[in-house]
């Protein structure tokens, strides 16, 4: 078995129309991976809004959030999971990202390639319109500014029912061995669908516009070149197996134009009404595109940021600030959403949303696969390397959870205007941080995405790559941990480093101080490694039922998470309030039980990872006791309450 996953974002098309910018990235990226012979069974996205207390704000969230629902639900594929955040510096600018997994029979691979000499280009699909027309080629090229809801006109449209047809058609014509080369019709439309082919096979094409199926009257050349109208795919077939591809199409009822053939020379041709438009080298609008080496530097104000840490007047109540992080809609419960999208599609999925991974099951073998989507904007504000680094280790914990040890990334680099050298600095710090991190990891890059032009009004959004990591578990646990496991007198654990203090880009310096700054703290790459080793091999042999890595909100939020799932309340040791909140890298909690104590203390000696036991769950409330005034209790009713109602009370 072969899996093919890739990651896009959609962010302007989702800002100037939400439901159809969503839908219609969810539609593109199951094309990438349907594209390559796969049939695409888990969708993920990763989005991102400004204050939901501005009802703008909540427009788009509900758009987009709509527009995943109605596709993918309609389409067929379940969503498993992902990430929502909120924060000011994406009001003008939300980030849409949809990350697809497919699986495929070795066999079963198909290239992006146009073939040999006289190899026939069909279009398959939707009729080509005026819709989108500059969407992703040029909304993705532009900053906004006050007038971009006139760019309305240039988001596509989709057709879920057309695309399953679509995607049945084309295994259909893989399973056959119909096809020596398919592309899918994004970006740029026809144009590099008939481009990027032809170059790959070092060949060139005849190009004739006007067998392209419309479905408006009158569309001129550039106009037929550039749509970007949605559902649509370029198969290169073989004279002599042209007959079969037709039939299959009619069979699937999508319409199919021979538009082009296959010549040697390298010569693109295209003609419109007998007339030639436009000839050059294939390779000129792929491999030979301009290449640009724009001028990068370190921000002038990075290191006032990291002497800026944040100052309190006295220490916080803990309580308190517990319960207004949970109800942070970054942090609260993200049901709301994901209660809108089909997750048991297939009857494949074994971990679903609301956990730190998703885990599903090849059919028909005893592997499974996992995956996280991780980002954060802040960290990665405030150290571009550090932040982009921890985002992998994040990810790979998160798929260790589940009992899959990490084998490939893929990551969307979400960034502002790169005119700037600033920005163009931040994006090659995340890169190689990234870069670090897989190689510790001995993790690859197969794929990604790049989104430049992420500004309003000047106004750049926070450096947010965010990192799609696949995991294998082979074979799959029998029972793998859950976030709701935890019951009466089983033991909490910290497993990872001790001591965590560092609140840089954390979520209660922001929500709680209104402030960022600081410098988080840099990665350990071995102990990442074998922390993510302790939660595999937790996994295989089911010591600790319920897991929880620790990020946003750190080890307070993790907690009250863990007995909100699992219903049960916890009593917790402390000494420094700082401890609770801190986000410090590569720890996660476990709920022990007592028979199991011993064996996940010698696993964790073994890997030489510090185990902290901190306390005992039960009772019906989360407490936080360090002998002192400090000591502090929430009711797990109350924290159950806030946390479920942090979207829903904010969207009405």
């Amino acid at each position: 078995w072969l899996a093919a996953l890739r990651i896009e974002s959609h962010n302007h098309p989702s800002f100037v129309e939400p439901y159809q910018g969503a839908a219609t990235g969810v539609g593109g990226i199951l094309r990438d991976v349907f594209t390559m012979g796969a049939r695409p069974i888990a969708l993920w996205n990763q989005i991102r809004f400004g204050s939901l207390d501005h009802p703008h704000n909540r427009y788009l969230f509900s758009g987009v959030v709509a527009g995943i629902a109605g596709y993918g639900n309609a389409v067929g594929v379940p969503t498993l999971g992902g990430e929502i955040a909120f924060d000011p510096v994406y009001a003008g600018n939300p980030l849409v990202n949809v990350m697809c997994l497919g699986v495929l029979q070795r066999d079963q691979l198909v290239l992006g390639t146009a073939g040999d000499e006289g190899s026939m280009a069909v279009l398959l699909g939707n009729a080509t319109g005026r819709d989108g027309i500059g969407g992703a080629s040029v909304l993705a090229s532009a900053s906004f500014d006050e007038d971009s809801g006139t760019k309305r006109p240039s988001v596509q449209v989709g057709d879920p029912f057309e695309e399953k047809k679509l995607i049945e058609a084309c295994l259909e014509l893989y399973q056959k061995g119909l096809v020596v080369g398919v592309q899918d019709l994004g970006a740029a439309g026809l144009s590099c669908a008939v481009s990027e082919p032809a170059a790959r096979a070092d060949m060139g094409m005849d190009v004739d516009l006007g067998a392209v199926h419309t479905r408006e009257p009158d569309m001129t050349a550039p106009e037929l070149l550039m749509s970007e109208s949605q559902e649509r795919m370029m198969a290169f077939v073989a004279p002599d197996r042209l007959d079969e591809v037709l039939a299959v199409a009619k069979k699937w009822e999508i319409d199919a134009a021979v538009v082009g053939t296959v010549r040697t020379g390298g010569t693109l041709t295209i003609r419109h009404d007998g007339e030639v438009v436009a000839e050059m080298p294939a390779a000129s609008l792929s491999e030979d595109a301009p290449v640009y080496d724009r001028p990068l530097g370190e921000p002038h104000w990075l290191e006032n940021v990291w002497d800026n840490t944040m100052q309190l007047m006295r220490p916080p109540a803990v309580d308190e600030a517990l319960l207004r992080l949970l109800d942070d809609p970054s942090i609260g419960d993200a049901a709301w959403a994901y209660e809108q999208y089909d997750h048991m599609l297939f009857l494949n999925t074994v971990v679903g949303p609301g956990h730190d991974g998703s885990l599903v099951r090849v059919k028909g073998t005893s592997k499974g696969l996992a995956v996280s989507t991780d980002g954060n904007g802040r960290q990665c504000y405030l150290d571009p390397r550090r932040g982009g680094a921890l985002l992998v280790y994040e990810a790979a914990l998160n798929v260790a959870l589940t009992g899959a040890e990490p084998i490939a990334v893929v990551d969307n680099l979400n960034f502002g205007n790169p005119e700037k050298p600033e920005v163009m600095w931040q994006f090659r710090e995340t890169i190689e941080g990234i870069s670090e991190a897989c190689e510790m990891l001995s993790t690859p890059v197969v794929g990604g995405n790049v989104s430049f032009y992420n500004e309003t009004e000047g106004n750049d959004i926070y450096p947010t790559p965010v990192v799609g990591l696949l995991g294998l578990a082979d074979p799959m646990p029998e029972d793998p941990p859950r976030l709701d496991r935890a019951e009466e007198g089983m033991e909490v654990w910290l497993i990872g480093p001790p001591g965590a203090r560092n609140l840089a880009g954390s979520a209660f310096e922001q929500v709680i101080a209104g402030h960022v700054g600081g410098r988080p703290d840099a990665p350990d790459a071995f102990m990442a490694q074998s922390v993510v080793e302790v939660a595999i091999q937790n996994a295989a042999k089911g010591l600790a039922p319920a897991v929880h890595d620790l990020s946003d909100g750190g080890f307070a939020v993790a907690l009250a998470e863990m007995c909100i799932a699992s219903g049960v309340g916890v009593t917790v040791d402390f000494s420094d309030w700082i401890g609770l909140f801190a986000e410090n890298p590569h720890r996660f909690i476990a709920a022990v039980p007592p028979e199991h104590a011993d064996a996940l203390q010698e696993l964790a000696d073994h890997h030489d990872v510090p185990v902290t036991r901190k306390g005992v769950f039960g009772g019906d409330e989360i407490r936080f006791d360090n002998g002192g005034p400090e000591s502090a209790s929430v009711s797990l009713t109350d924290a159950t309450a806030t946390w479920t109602g942090a979207i829903p009370r904010r969207m009405g």
